[in-house]
């Protein structure tokens, strides 16, 4: 256990105190957990699907579906939260929706390539129900679980553990894949990740928020605070309106090229499973790179600024990636979009969370969660609908530019 003492250690050698080490410690490890089930299934899933004959329709239907369920589900999802302990209910949402992913392994037993498409387009669905509340719960968990002035050095923690897990994972996927082939072994690569998702369940079952109430069944103050019916017209009235446009924006311009990248990268490129890997490994690299430097850049530049900045670089990846034409440009976008994304990961939520007031989150991150999804599901539709009108490499530029002119006004106006 040296290493998880070693992070247990913050700013200059500062020991975290000893109320707050069981949250952090079950924190990484839950990231852990979660690392090994997104460097396996949730990496490959859609490159499985592009190798099955999907089409960029139903790749955006990967992040489509779930939006349109995230949208309608945010409000009954708080609703349900408000009556329960907030760290209870983040750990059996986690588990229902992650015992979906033992059936994605399941499914070339079953059925043909299209049906297993249209089957993992399901599953996904069916699994952003609990998602809703899993997402929502979460950032309330973690808001009450790690104080403000460890936030950046826990986050930071996450974002590195989460990259090297993610890299040993999906090097390791790739060599599985291209060794043993479709069906097997993606088949394979979807069972751990669901064994990978079993173990993050289990560590956050162990986080709970630092202020728990006396009746332990009864629901976590920070979350059952001011806890609306309905939308709360009155937040788009204040300083938070802004935010919510910038970060809409922000998800925007992030998602409308995610269902071309497998496109391109299968269809244009011609990449291996391991070439994919391995440009996802050195991705990882560079998350793990820049995320040892976080909480140094945090408490420099804040948060606002971090995304700004993460999110300019992030608008090189696409344009990159519509430059290659092999496998070595593409290692280099990679590289690239890590150094951005080791920026972004932490920043974007911690920019979040110091905007939304203490004593109102659930309120404002109900509005995030629906300009989150409302972003997802534009995107998921107007990307295949670019690739489809400018062909997939000059949609992916066109995307690039409108990543830098959303991050340009970040920097300016957050």
């Amino acid at each position: 256990m040296r290493g998880i003492k070693f992070l247990l250690v913050g700013r200059s050698g500062q020991p975290v105190p000893a109320e707050h080490r069981a949250n952090f410690k079950n924190l990484y490890l839950d990231i852990a957990g979660y690392s090994v089930l997104a460097g396996s299934a949730l990496n490959f899933v859609t490159v499985y699907a592009a190798r099955l004959g999907a089409t960029a329709f139903q790749l955006g239907l990967f992040n489509a579906g779930p939006a349109v369920v995230n949208l309608l589900l945010t409000l009954p999802a708080g609703r349900w939260l408000e009556k329960r302990p907030v760290d209870k209910a983040v750990f059996w949402t986690s588990l229902v929706q992650r015992s979906g992913y033992l059936l994605w392994a399941l499914l070339p037993f079953f059925l043909g390539a299209q049906a297993q498409i249209w089957a993992l387009v399901g599953l996904t669905l069916l699994g952003s129900i609990p998602a809703t509340a899993l997402t929502i719960g979460f950032n309330a968990l973690f808001a009450g679980a790690v104080p403000h002035e460890w936030r950046g050095r826990v986050a930071g923690v996450r974002n590195a553990l989460s990259a090297v897990i993610f890299i040993i994972t999906s090097l390791v996927s790739g060599y599985v894949l291209t060794t043993l082939g479709l069906p097997v072994g993606y088949q394979l690569v979807f069972g751990v990740g669901f064994l990978g998702a079993l173990l993050s369940s289990v560590y956050l079952k162990a986080v709970h928020p630092l202020a728990e109430p006396e009746n332990a069944s009864a629901p976590v103050p920070a979350l059952s605070a001011r806890r609306p019916r309905s939308i709360r017209l009155d937040i788009l009235r204040t300083p938070f309106a802004r935010v919510l446009a910038g970060l809409f924006a922000f998800h925007l311009v992030q998602y409308i090229p995610m269902s071309l990248f497998p496109l391109y990268q299968v269809g244009q490129l011609h990449l291996s499973d391991q070439q994919i890997s391995l440009g996802t490994a050195l991705f990882y690299v560079m998350v793990f790179i820049g995320s040892l430097q976080l909480e140094r850049l945090t408490r420099r530049l804040g948060n606002q600024r971090l995304v700004g900045l993460g999110a300019t670089m992030l608008s090189g990846y696409p344009a990159l990636l519509a430059l290659s034409r092999g496998v070595e440009l593409f290692l280099v976008t990679s590289a690239v979009g890590g150094l951005a994304w080791s920026l972004l990961g932490a920043a974007v939520g911690n920019y979040l969370l110091e905007k939304v007031p203490a004593d109102d989150r659930p309120a404002h991150l109900a509005w995030y969660n629906l300009a989150l999804n409302g972003a997802i599901l534009l995107a998921s539709l107007l990307g295949p609908w670019l690739g489809e009108w400018l062909t997939v490499g000059p949609a992916l530029a066109l995307a690039a530019l409108l990543r830098l002119l959303v991050a340009l006004v970040l920097l300016r106006w957050g």
